[in-house]
Parts: C-alpha cells; structure tokens; sequence
C-alpha cells in the first residue's frame, strides 16, 4: 500500500548531515538514469506567464520517481509560493506506487542539501561568514543546510523586504544558529566568505567586484534562462562549478555569459558527480574564487524520496 509522507514527516526524515551524506553516495554511484526535464509554458489568462516542469528519474529494478513543478513567478506579489510541487515513487521492480511525498518539502530539503554538499568540497575549511540572499521558503533550509558543512559564526540574511529579512534570522536563532538580518548586500558580501542566493530575479543582485578571494557563490535560484542572480564578472572570475552540466547551462547565471560569448563550455569546471567521484580536486588554491550554479536535478529528488521512504518505513 502506498503512502503519504508530509511536510512534517520529510523534515523529520531528511534530517541534513544524513540527507547530505545520501546525495553524496548517490553521485559516487553513477546509478541513477534521468531524461531531460520538460519545462512548459503555461499562458495565464492575465498575459503572464507560468511554467510546469516534470522532471523523473530512476535507479532500474529498484525505484522509478517523478517530480511535477508549477512555478507562477506573479504569486510573489500576492504573498504565495512561487513554486508548487509533488513527488511520486514507485517500485522499480513492480511499478507499484510506494508513496506520494509532499514535493515543495522534498525539493527545499535536496535542494539546500545539494548546495552544501558542493560547497563542502569548494568552500574554504575555515569559511566562517555566511550570507543568505533570499528570503523565501529555501532561506531557512538553505542556511541550515550550509551550517551542516562549515562553523559559521555569522549567519546573515538580505531580503528585498526587512522585515521577511528579520523574520527568517529571528527563526534561524531558534534553532541556534548566529543568524541576524542586514540592509547594506554589498558590505555583507565584501565580507563573506560563502554568499547563497536562492531568488527568482531577473537581473544580477550579485556583483564580481564584491566578491573577495577565497569567497565562496552558491546559485541557486534564477533557473531559467531569461532570469539570474550574478553579473558577468562574478562568473567569469570564478572557478564555477554545477549540479549538471545539460541544466545548469540553461539557467541564465551560465546562459547569458555563454551566448554573449564571455564565458566557453569549457569554462566549466565540473559537476557534482565528478567532485563527489573525485574525478575533480575543487577549488584550486584558497584564494581561488568558487561558484556552483545549481537548476536542480531529477537524481537529488529520488535520493530523497527514497531516504524518506526507507525513514518512514522504518520509524
């Protein structure tokens, strides 16, 4: 019999050093086969525009899964989630249907984790000053995630709203962490050490020249090709890592770079699987500036899904 596994639930299950330890034998394994994802656009009646985005994978004869995503940038203005989704999981052997997994949870748990797995590798060990850019439903697990990876003495958070700013810093020293909210982005990113944005812009809020040696950019919003996070110069600079190469370069951090012709292919480095396969070293030197663009990946969600699954079970 199938079952539910909720919001509650998948926090309780995909606690971060274990989440992040599964994607990490996950990407060593090299077993999971995944399709391209489909984005759709979707016409609303108001002219705007939405997007569906379905996105499976599987490991064969073990676990079949399929994530669907509706993204409707305009619910940001009327005080919802931009993003929506739900994860099914099957038998890979059977074809049964295991469980059904509250998506928008799975995806902020793996998406957090995979951004602190690949900064436990590009990071600097001694990283202790951390921004968060965003304050949306990643900004908390995002930050939580990172502190998994690196002894963060400051955790702080910009927002284009003070107050959401102040409300996720306020939450964050609930669960212990140094976290308080800023005004100024540019004096924080001066002198951070890893900067993580998890936004939908359209236009960079990052700059190159604030960034100092040895700084550490996590991408993770802005995954499509006509939004973005960082200006030419913060990727041109960088050392820049992704999750997949195929996602990642559609996503306009690395897109608009590479059509302009400012940036090669070759410009990147590595992905994920090749950090955690040690088919690449990471950053080369400490004052090496590092960037991982991050569009997500149909792996990263089945990992999840099976941990919870194998979690609940279990419990």
């Amino acid at each position: 019999m199938s079952q539910l596994i909720g919001h509650e639930a998948l926090e309780a299950a995909l606690n971060w050093p274990e989440l992040i330890g599964q994607l990490r034998d996950w990407y060593r394994s090299n077993a999971v086969q995944a399709p391209d994802r489909q984005v759709l656009t979707i016409q609303q009646p108001d002219g705007s525009e939405a997007s569906l985005l379905i996105m499976p994978a599987w490991v064969p004869g073990e676990s079949i899964g399929v994530k669907v995503v509706t993204f409707l940038p305009d619910n940001a203005a009327k005080g919802r989630p931009t993003i929506n989704a739900g994860y099914l999981l099957f038998d890979g052997e059977t074809g049964q249907m295991q469980a059904a997994l509250d998506g928008d949870t799975l995806t902020v748990r793996r998406t957090a984790a995979a951004s602190a797995l690949a900064a436990d590798f590009l990071a600097r060990k001694e990283a202790r000053n951390l921004v968060i850019v965003g304050t949306g439903q990643l900004s908390l697990a995002v930050a939580a995630a990172h502190c998994a990876v690196r002894s963060y003495t400051s955790v702080l958070i910009w927002g284009r709203s003070s107050d959401k700013a102040s409300a996720v810093a306020e939450a964050l020293r609930t669960q212990g962490l140094p976290a308080q909210a800023v005004d100024d982005l540019e004096v924080a990113c001066r002198a951070a050490d890893v900067i993580s944005t998890a936004t939908a812009s359209t236009r960079p809020i990052i700059y190159g020249e604030w960034l100092k040696p040895g700084s550490h950019l996590d991408l993770i919003g802005a995954f499509k090709g006509d939004m973005r996070e960082s200006d030419d110069q913060a990727i041109m600079q960088g050392e820049v890592f992704v999750d997949l190469r195929a996602g990642a370069s559609l996503a306009g951090d690395l897109a608009q770079p590479l059509e302009a012709g400012r940036i090669s292919p070759d410009h990147i480095r590595a992905d994920l699987a090749e950090l955690c396969q040690g088919a690449h070293p990471g950053r080369s030197d400490e004052n090496a500036r590092t960037a991982f663009k991050s569009a997500g990946m149909a792996l990263q969600d089945l990992a999840a899904a099976n941990m919870a699954r194998d979690h609940t079970i279990s419990g």
